[in-house]
C-alpha cells in the first residue's frame, strides 16, 4: 500500500478524498480505510473546512467493496489478523454516520458492499449515468455488513431484505427510488458539480448551502426498474418474522417474481441467507453503533467457518462460480447455528 491508494485534497471550505485504485474498482484496503478515518478525525476538528466531498478515480466505479480476496487469504492461516480490516472498516462507517460536517458521495459508477458503506451513511449521495448499486455479499458466504443492518433495514416495502438476500443490482433511477441516492445528476455533468460544490463558499449553514446546490443540479433519472416489481417484492419481502416462514411463503406464493426469486437465492450461501435475514431484523431495533458492534461480531465469527472462504474461492479466485456451500441447503442451517454468529467477542468492535 502507497499513500497513493487514497488521496486527500483541500479545495476551499471542502475536503476531497479520492479513492485512487482505479484498476481494482477503487476497492478499499485496511490502510485506506485507517488513512480515510484519520483524515475525517482531522477535517471535523479543522476551522477551514466545512464539508467532505468522496469520489472514485477512473471511469467504472466508485468503490466496488472491501479487498476481501486479501482477507480470504490472511484469514486462512490468521483470522484474528485478517478480522482487523473489518476493525478499521467498521468504524469508518461508524464514524461517517455521525459525522459532524456534510459528506457527499459522488457515487458515479460501480457503489457495492464497502462502497455503500463510505456513502449511504453520508449525507447526500448523487448519482450519475453509470452508478450500479448492489450489495452482492450473500454470494461469496459473506453478509451485508458495513452498516447494512442499519440502512438496509430502514427501507420501506421490504427492499432492503431483497437487495440484502439477493445481491440484486440497481441503477440511479433505482438507487434514487430507494432512496439510496439522494440525488441524480448525469454523468457528463460530474465534473461540473464537483466544480460548483467546492467553490461553494460555505457560512454558517453549509449543510443547506449543500444541499440547496444540489437540489438546482439534480435532474430525472428516468424510470426506476424497481417501482414495476415493488408490489411483488412488498408482498414476498416484508413482514416475516423468520426466514424459514419468509422462504415458505416464497415457495408457496406461484408469481413469476417470486420464482425468479427462489432461483436467485438458491445460488446463495444457504448460511448467509439465514444470517442476512436475522442480521436485518435484529439491525431495525439497534443504533448504527451496535448495530456495527452486531456486524463485527458476525464477521469475526464468519472467518472461523467455512462459506466465506469457499464463495470468494468461487467468485474471486478460481471464478469457476460453483460454490460448494457447507450447509448446502437452508434446511441445514438451524437457529442456533445461526444464534452463535451474534455471541459476544473477547475482542469487540472499538468505537469510536
Amino acid at each position: 500500500m502507497t499513500r497513493e491508494d487514497v488521496l486527500f485534497d483541500e479545495r476551499g471550505a471542502f475536503g476531497v478524498v479520492t479513492l485512487n485504485r482505479p484498476e481494482a474498482l477503487n476497492a478499499l484496503t485496511w490502510e485506506m480505510c485507517r488513512l480515510f478515518r484519520a483524515k475525517l478525525v482531522e477535517w471535523e476538528r479543522s476551522s477551514v473546512i466545512k464539508a467532505v466531498l468522496v469520489k472514485g478515480a477512473g471511469e467504472k466505479a466508485f468503490c466496488a467493496g472491501g479487498d476481501v480476496r486479501w482477507v480470504r487469504e490472511k484469514a486462512m492461516t490468521d483470522p484474528d489478523y485478517a478480522s482487523g480490516f473489518f476493525h478499521e472498516e467498521y468504524r469508518l462507517n461508524a464514524l461517517i454516520h455521525r459525522y459532524q460536517k456534510p459528506y457527499v458521495a459522488l457515487i458515479d459508477g460501480i457503489v457495492m458492499g464497502g462502497g455503500a458503506g463510505v456513502s449511504v451513511h453520508g449525507d447526500f449521495r448523487v448519482a450519475g449515468d453509470r452508478t450500479l448499486f448492489a450489495m452482492p455479499e450473500t454470494a461469496i458466504g459473506l453478509f451485508p455488513d458495513v452498516g447494512g443492518g442499519h440502512f438496509l433495514s430502514r427501507m420501506h416495502d421490504g427492499l432492503g431484505l431483497y437487495y440484502a438476500l439477493t445481491g440484486a443490482r440497481a441503477k440511479a433511477a433505482d438507487a434514487m427510488a430507494t432512496g439510496i441516492a439522494t440525488h441524480y445528476v448525469p454523468t457528463d455533468a460530474m465534473a461540473q458539480l464537483e466544480r460548483d460544490l467546492t467553490g461553494l463558499s460555505l457560512g454558517a449553514r453549509p449543510h443547506a448551502q449543500i444541499e440547496a446546490l444540489l437540489d438546482d443540479s439534480s435532474g430525472d433519472p428516468g424510470e426506476a426498474h424497481v417501482n414495476h416489481i415493488r408490489p411483488a417484492l412488498k408482498r414476498l419481502f416484508d413482514g416475516h418474522e423468520t426466514f424459514d416462514a419468509f422462504h415458505a411463503a416464497l415457495k408457496a406464493d406461484g408469481h413469476d417474481v417470486a420464482a425468479d426469486m427462489l432461483r436467485i437465492l438458491d445460488r446463495m450461501s444457504p448460511t448467509s441467507l439465514k444470517l442476512a435475514f436475522e442480521q436485518l431484523k435484529r439491525g431495525r431495533a439497534l443504533d448504527m453503533d451496535d448495530n456495527m458492534r452486531m456486524e463485527f461480531r458476525i464477521v469475526r465469527h464468519v472467518l472461523d467457518g467455512h462459506d466465506f472462504f469457499e464463495g470468494v474461492r468461487a467468485v474471486l479466485v478460481d471464478k469457476d462460480k460453483a460454490a460448494r456451500w457447507s450447509p448446502a441447503s437452508v434446511d441445514g442451517v438451524s437457529d442456533a447455528d445461526i444464534a452463535r454468529y451474534f455471541e459476544p467477542l473477547e475482542k469487540e468492535l472499538t468505537l469510536p
